[in-house]
């Protein structure tokens, strides 16, 4: 039977869905991760992903204390050795704030950070306990979610573009009770500029969400068997998430998806003349030169916009790194305090909620020399999870098991999507977020969940 077959076990670790709660809360978080828009303002700002994250970490404690079981895989306990760390900094950093605004904001924070590693441990406990097949179907809630995204923002695009229409005053409103919209980045000749944000918030957003399943999924797709059942849909898949990345006209999505591809073109140069990879990209850059020549005025004006260099354009983006060297003056250590770069900025220019622009602003400010340095530690153990995937592909390569055909192109994947990421976060903020926790879920149990050896017969 081939690795793309699995085998229905009657094995607890073989079966999908070993525990519905629990499992269906994990993946139901994961699905709707990047569903920013679908938020609440009580207390605090309270999220779906929040809802399902909380309810899943409690029902997940609970069934481990009613079981008394607090095993943990050694990649678990790293996790929660680097949750340790964090709160240690943060707590620490605390001692920093000097303003009930700050207290507020760093509040906040702190329940983002506690949900965040928190899933960070328990995604990783729990996929270590099941099926290879139940890693897999975490990987299509998560690339699925994102998609979704993508679907709404290309409805949302061709309803504001047709009839002017708000997708979002349609759906989300009632459901929220906020007022949100498709992003209008300008105008050309009196007639709008959209750029699709999806259920993400923001265009920026939406386009480096989408370098993750673009990534991640298509060296998989490279290396598919002819005929096998998954070819089709993902090509179709593939070409429907470049050609929603390209309508965001994020800089910082494609910057990001221009590294990725060159991570990528390393060990899969070869793949790059097949059809497999020239027939989908050919139909969407035909998609596009349709649409571009039929409005080419238009087009030539927002392409112009959005890749002008002058310090006009750039300057939010390159002026939030100036902040550093002052700060890094009075708290070089710690930082200003976690989730407090709004509040420094507006009391250096009188400007409310904005953020950082950059993710390494955010975090230098925010947590100074020792947060940087321990979270620049966490990127790299993420590397080294990968690392150690790859090593598993080869080493599955040699002995000649077909797993090594999923297992080396998933983990060449997430790195070059990890590479996109970090990339992205120059000028932009996503890591924060809480999708960047459940990637980093899924990149590090790769090697967990196909290391394992397999269950013994009977």
């Amino acid at each position: 039977m081939t690795s793309h077959a699995l085998p229905l076990g009657t094995d607890a670790r073989e079966r999908a869905l070993v525990q519905p709660a629990i499992d269906g809360l994990f993946l139901a978080t994961i699905l709707f991760v990047t569903f920013a828009k679908v938020h609440w303002q009580l207390a605090a700002d309270l999220s779906l992903a929040d809802v399902l994250t909380a309810l899943f970490l409690v029902v997940f404690l609970w069934d481990r204390l009613e079981r008394a079981d607090a095993r943990l895989t050694r990649t678990s306990v790293v996790a929660l050795g680097f949750f340790a760390a964090f709160l240690l900094v943060y707590l620490v950093g605390f001692f920093n704030l000097d303003t009930e605004q700050a207290l507020t904001q760093w509040t906040k924070g702190m329940i983002k950070f506690v949900l965040h590693f928190g899933f960070l441990v328990a995604g990783v406990t729990l996929l270590a306990r099941r099926a290879e097949r139940f890693y897999w179907y975490a990987l299509a809630a998560f690339c699925g979610g994102i998609a979704l995204n993508a679907v709404y923002g290309i409805v949302q695009l061709l309803i504001a573009e047709l009839g002017g229409g708000n997708l979002d005053a349609i759906l989300i409103e009632p459901i929220t009770g906020r007022d949100t919209a498709i992003n209008i980045f300008g105008a050309v000749d009196g007639r709008s500029v959209f750029r699709p944000n999806g259920l993400t918030g923001d265009p920026n957003h939406l386009g480096i969400e989408l370098v993750i399943p673009l990534l991640v999924l298509t060296p998989l797709y490279l290396r598919l068997e002819p005929g096998h059942r998954m070819r089709t849909p993902l090509a179709v898949f593939l070409g429907f998430c470049l050609l929603v990345e390209l309508a965001t006209l994020s800089r910082s999505g494609l910057l990001g998806l221009a590294l990725g591809a060159l991570v990528l073109a390393l060990p899969y140069r070869s793949y790059l003349r097949t059809r497999a990879f020239l027939v989908p990209l050919a139909a969407v850059a035909a998609l596009i030169a349709v649409v571009v020549v039929a409005r080419w005025d238009f087009f030539e004006r927002v392409i112009h916009a959005r890749t002008q260099t002058s310090r006009a354009a750039a300057s939010p983006h390159f002026l939030v790194y100036e902040f550093i060297p002052d700060v890094l003056a009075t708290n070089p250590l710690l930082g200003l305090g976690l989730n407090n770069f709004a509040v420094y900025y507006e009391f250096v220019t009188g400007r409310e909620d904005f953020g950082p622009h950059s993710f390494y602003v955010a975090t230098i400010v925010e947590t100074g020399i020792l947060g940087t340095a321990l979270f620049a530690v966490f990127v790299l153990w993420i590397f080294r999870r990968l690392a150690v995937a790859r090593s598993l592909g080869r080493v599955l390569q040699a002995a000649h098991d077909p797993l090594a055909a999923r297992v080396r192109p998933l983990a060449w994947g997430f790195t070059a999507a990890l590479v996109a990421t970090l990339a992205a976060n120059a000028f932009y903020l996503t890591m924060t977020f809480y999708y960047f926790y459940v990637f980093a879920v899924l990149a590090v149990a790769v090697p967990v969940v196909f290391g394992r050896p397999p269950p013994r017969p009977g």
